[in-house]
């Protein structure tokens, strides 16, 4: 088995939390979604962002806005509900549950 393959894996286990997480701080454009995950070293494409969008819209965490722009057709914003805010709320109690249940068992391996 591959290191890529498991970071991979890893990576797409907290995607969705990570896109509620900036559509909760701010409303975005998709690409500027991609951006700010590209700089936190989680390297998205279009191509599992939407998907991910449109779930995450379907589920009703998500809503959108459409804006018109100067350099081409209309632009689509989406930002987070109140229910998504919610759904973020136990993502964030979940995520802090078990970064310190991995850290408990991962403290005594060697680096």
């Amino acid at each position: 088995m591959k290191v890529e393959n498991t970071k991979a894996q890893m990576r797409k286990g907290v995607l969705e939390y990570c896109i509620l997480s900036l559509l909760a701080a701010e409303e975005l454009y998709p690409s500027d979604v991609i951006a700010k995950l590209k700089d936190a070293k989680l390297i998205v494409v279009e191509g599992t962002l939407y998907p991910l969008l449109t779930r995450l819209k379907d589920a009703g965490y998500l809503t959108y806005r459409w804006e018109e722009s100067r350099s081409g057709p209309p632009r689509k914003y989406y930002k987070l509900t109140p229910v998504g805010s919610k759904f973020l709320k136990e993502l964030d109690d979940t995520w802090a549950e078990l970064a310190q249940a991995v850290k408990k068992a991962t403290r005594n391996n060697p680096s």
